[in-house]
């Protein structure tokens, strides 16, 4: 694809903010924007299959390397850990330049095939913490980091459902390999399952990360005016339920307006409870009775409902508010511990089947909600560092719902345990009430109520 410069101007609003208009998408990189929701989309599911499918594989893992089920379990618990610990330097390096989104992708690659060939052949378990927990978690946060800013680069004017659809991926990506790895993998063909699985995953990544592009610095559509976005009645209303940052916050800029700690502290809440789940649901589901292809069927529910919720809540935040979404969120995610526990103290398999898919549902749709009310706080041009500073939550909520879940549920049971969880989810609900956008006033922005974004210049 060749593309030509083409003229842009600059527009400000009234709060400073600046708009480069004049290009479009087909200017810029030879095809339709479209293609930014796609191939991310593609690449956060190459991604998905390391956290989502690993607990069907502890069984297996457990037996042919002798490994404990707590060190499988501590295992997911430092791979979400490297996952979110690479976000913030990689935003950085992205925005400077010095690392362009094909190059993160292709990183993110080798570090894919990395953890599933640690996970056939590591002689010892502390070579499956390097290889897959800091290796391939690394990997996996390059291309999580690079896809979901992406996005909002491209859609700055309704970035939520957009925003949703690309973060399914990291869910329902796992879902046949949940089913490989529960009925199909086993001892005597373990190594070249896991071997296969990293080869094509990796590949993924790699293909659909080569067709990767930023826009420019201030972009915004060509077809939308950021002044008065009457011309486009989705943009209208997404961008009066959520009007842009009043202005480009640099990270330093972003943590000191307090919004930066108060979200990363609700998502350190909800992703522990999100993981806590995908630890020990099948646990639960085992302990409760039901077959193994019954859970791996709950599992594979919740992982489709977890992906799809993301879309599904990402559009509606477009609708109705970012935050009122968030709050939504985070109390059916709280609501939906309970229910799984109950439904496994009660042997009910059609109600532990519903409650696993509410649970995915609020389990996932977080994600959207905190990266879009990222930019939507302090910008896009920031966004991938600034996003990476609230991600970060999670390298202390990887460990905590997975390893520190296995402590817990290890003391209190999986009674105690599942209705801790529950209690924190809720507990970030609250806290999610104090969310505001900064440098409007709070009668507008704590609401969700209608914002007018205002007049502007040219410069």
């Amino acid at each position: 694809m060749t593309t030509t410069a083409q003229p842009y101007r600059e527009v400000v609003d009234a709060n400073g903010r600046i708009y480069r208009l004049g290009e479009t998408d087909i200017d810029i990189m030879g095809c339709k924007r479209k293609w930014m929701v796609i191939l991310p989309w593609i690449g956060m599911m190459g991604i998905s299959s390391a956290e989502y499918a690993f607990a069907s594989a502890e069984e297996t893992l457990h037996i042919a390397h002798s490994w404990s089920s707590l060190h499988i379990f501590w295992m997911l618990g430092v791979w979400v850990f490297f996952q979110a610990a690479v976000a913030f330097p990689a935003g950085k390096l992205r925005e400077s330049g010095k690392l362009p989104a094909r190059w993160a992708m292709m990183l993110g690659a080798v570090g894919t095939l990395i953890g599933y060939l640690s996970l056939a052949y590591a002689p010892h378990v502390v070579v499956a913490y390097i290889g897959f927990g800091a290796f391939s978690g690394m990997g996996a946060g390059m291309v999580y980091a690079t896809c979901v800013n992406m996005v909002g680069k491209w859609y700055p004017e309704r970035k939520g459902g957009k925003t949703g659809f690309v973060n399914g991926g990291f869910a329902y990506g796992s879902v046949p390999f949940v089913f490989l790895f529960t009925g199909y993998m086993d001892l005597t063909n373990f190594k070249w399952v896991l071997v296969a699985v990293g080869l094509f995953l990796a590949a993924t990544v790699a293909v659909s990360g080569y067709f990767f592009q930023d826009p420019p610095k201030n972009w915004w559509p060509a077809d939308v005016d950021p002044l008065a976005p009457s011309n486009d009645p989705r943009a209208q209303r997404a961008l009066k339920m959520n009007p842009p940052a009043v202005r480009q916050y640099t990270p330093r800029e972003a943590w000191q307006t307090g919004r930066v700690a108060l979200m990363w502290f609700c998502l350190l809440c909800t992703s522990g409870v999100n993981i806590f789940g995908i630890a020990f649901q099948v646990e639960i589901g085992q302990e409760a009775g039901f077959a193994g292809g019954i859970v791996a069927t709950a599992m594979s529910l919740k992982a489709i409902v977890n992906g799809t919720g993301r879309g599904v809540i990402g559009w509606l935040s477009d609708r109705y508010g970012r935050k009122r979404c968030l709050i939504f969120v985070c109390i059916v995610l709280g609501l939906s511990q309970y229910g799984i526990l109950w439904s496994a103290n009660e042997k009910s398999l059609l109600f532990f089947l519903i409650f696993s898919s509410i649970s995915g549902f609020g389990g996932g749709a977080i994600f959207p909600m905190f990266a879009a009310m990222t930019a939507d706080y302090f910008g896009e041009n920031n966004n991938a560092s600034n996003y990476g500073l609230v991600y970060s939550s999670k390298l202390v909520s990887g460990l905590a719902g997975s390893g520190m879940g296995a402590v817990v549920v290890g003391t209190w049971g999986h009674a105690g345990a599942f209705t801790l969880a529950g209690s924190i989810s809720l507990f970030a609900a609250f806290v999610a009430l104090f969310l505001t956008q900064p440098g409007r006033p709070k009668s507008t922005t704590s609401t969700g109520d209608p914002v007018p974004i205002g007049k502007g210049t040219d410069s």
